[in-house]
């Protein structure tokens, strides 16, 4: 009898605990969906902040999607007013709340006796009477589901933001489809992300970016080659250069990074375009959180490229480290510099953890495979379009290659010498960002202007709103002018922060110089023997975002041999 009692008294006490545990995730799930956002949505209106109105847990998506499914559906104008197809659902709500008014601060904030957390919110709101409310420009807040995404377009704001001096900020963090693309240094934080990129900084020096203007050479080289072949007698060809230069960057990337190794390098190409293009479909089916664990074709085709491309790399990376015992090794490639600069370190620091583990150098050459080959191809090939567009600037950059060069290789002093191929490049950079935002998240409690933001908080860096800002860069801020950029990146604008393609602050991107000496030396050899201009009969104008800002439709260019 005894027995049966305590039985009975366990089985209680274990369907007592687990209802306090289902009780507690209700009230958290409740709490991140509706009860915290409620609180951001009144703190930041009590602000002067004007937004959307919180829609229970999906927020702006459906809306957002809406919109962009309505602005790809048709091509635009040949022009450079991107924005309303690349970023429609934004573009409405600065139209609608981008002018924000000053209302006065609502003693209602002192009344959230319903709060679960009374005693921070009270802080913050005697924080806001203390500091003010002042007018918050163009800033304004949207909702990424029950997370709130405020608009930061004052460029003062944005270098506070991405100096980060305070520590509050951070990049948001990667979902699981972003870090099946690629992590790295990009997914880091604090001391992680400081011990990471002083290893990888070696690698990216200019003296040793040198070393690989022939593997950038030889690439192009190839292509230049294989196009000549297509023109052949006829003198003219009509291609789409975007998926050829997505396999130009790609080569590169292979010589560069893996030297020697460069045919397993082009494997690791083929299926990380595969796993990109996979989940993209992931991404516009509407993906579902968890979604991944089920073992659908799809998901299982993912799982084995991964095992395979670090399959790949490990092996290469332990043919190195072997190499390196034996002194065969080679440093002239990014992988190569990569471990030497690792091996430094771990020399220097006298322990294990003061360098890279094997697994963290596979994550960062699956990044120099994703930036790298991304940023380039879409930098080359937008550049191609608009000196279609703007003939009279090819003439121009094509004068000055051959002035300086001829029919020579570019080398590196000639191309540190280019002038108006620089301008060129920088305004496509400007007019066509390989990224149109960086999102950065609060940590803590933060003021920001005039105004303070709880953690929790996204802020959107809208890099191609800033970059086609009339308040900026005048009324012709969406015209093609490479000459804005002929005193230099600083002079271009009214605010020396109204240009970074690249971010900014202490995590601007570590490859931007081999981009740009990349770009460079392509642009060159294409345009030594080439002109070029849009196909009257294929090239639609539709630029899009898949990660980059890419021509949706392709890039169908006609090709004349010089």
């Amino acid at each position: 009898m005894g027995l049966s009692v305590s039985v009975v008294g366990l089985w209680s006490l274990g369907w007592g605990v687990a209802g306090l545990l289902l009780l507690a995730c209700a009230v958290r799930a409740l709490n991140w969906a509706w009860w915290r956002p409620r609180q951001q949505e009144r703190l930041l209106r009590a602000q002067g902040l004007q937004g959307t109105p919180y829609r229970f847990i999906r927020g702006d998506i459906k809306e957002d999607w809406r919109l962009l499914a309505e602005a790809r559906s048709k091509p635009i104008p040949l022009s450079h007013h991107i924005i309303p197809r690349v970023a429609p659902f934004l573009r409405t709500a600065m139209n609608e709340f981008g002018k924000c008014s000053r209302p006065p601060v609502s003693l209602s904030l002192f009344c959230f006796a319903n709060s679960l957390c009374f005693s921070k919110f009270l802080t913050l709101s005697l924080c806001y009477v203390q500091f003010g409310v002042s007018n918050s420009g163009k800033t304004f807040f949207t909702w990424f589901g029950p997370v709130p995404r405020v608009m930061i377009m004052d460029p003062e704001l944005v270098r506070e933001i991405l100096s980060n001096k305070s520590g509050h900020f951070g990049r948001a963090s990667l979902s699981p489809l972003g870090r099946a693309l690629a992590s790295g240094l990009i997914s880091y934080h604090g001391g992680k992300w400081a011990k990471h990129r002083r290893i990888l900084n070696p690698a990216f020096h200019v003296e040793k970016l040198k070393q690989m203007l022939p593997a950038f050479s030889a690439c192009c080289g190839d292509l230049v080659g294989r196009w000549e072949n297509l023109v052949g007698q006829e003198g003219s060809y009509e291609l789409d250069v975007w998926p050829e230069l997505q396999n130009f960057t790609g080569d590169v990337i292979s010589r560069a990074a893996f030297g020697s190794s460069y045919e397993k390098g082009r494997r690791i190409f083929q299926l990380q375009v595969e796993l990109t293009q996979l989940i993209f479909q992931a991404i516009q089916s509407g993906y579902i959180p968890g979604y991944r664990f089920l073992p659908t074709p799809q998901n299982n085709r993912i799982k084995a490229i991964n095992r395979e491309v670090r399959s790949i790399l490990r092996g290469i990376i332990k043919e190195r480290q072997e190499a390196t015992g034996t002194g065969e090794a080679t440093n002239n490639d990014l992988l190569g510099l990569l471990m030497e600069s690792n091996l430094q370190h771990l020399q220097e620091h006298g322990n294990k953890n003061a360098g890279m583990t094997s697994d963290e150098v596979v994550e960062e050459c699956k990044l120099f495979y994703f930036a790298g080959q991304e940023t380039v191809s879409v930098l080359l090939t937008w550049t191609m379009v608009v000196l279609s567009m703007h003939p009279e600037w090819q003439v121009r950059a094509r004068e000055e290659v051959l002035q300086v060069f001829g029919k020579n290789k570019p080398d590196f002093d000639g191309l540190s010498r280019l002038k108006i191929v620089t301008l060129i490049l920088y305004e496509v950079l400007r007019l066509y960002p390989p990224a149109i935002l960086i999102q950065q998240i609060t940590y803590k409690t933060v003021k920001l202007g005039n105004i303070v933001y709880p953690p929790g908080v996204l802020l959107v860096l809208p890099i191609v709103f800033i970059h086609h800002d009339p308040d900026l860069w005048g009324k012709d801020a969406s015209e093609f002018k490479p000459e804005r950029f002929a005193r230099g990146i600083t002079k271009a604008s009214k605010d020396q922060v109204a240009f970074f393609p690249f971010s900014g602050g202490p995590r601007v991107c570590i490859g931007q110089n081999f981009a740009l000496l990349e770009a460079k030396t392509a642009l060159c050899m294409i345009l030594q023997q080439f002109s070029f201009e849009l196909s009257p009969s294929s090239y639609t104008h539709a630029p899009r975002m898949l990660v980059t800002l890419q021509p949706q439709h392709g890039a169908q260019l006609r090709l004349h041999k010089l």
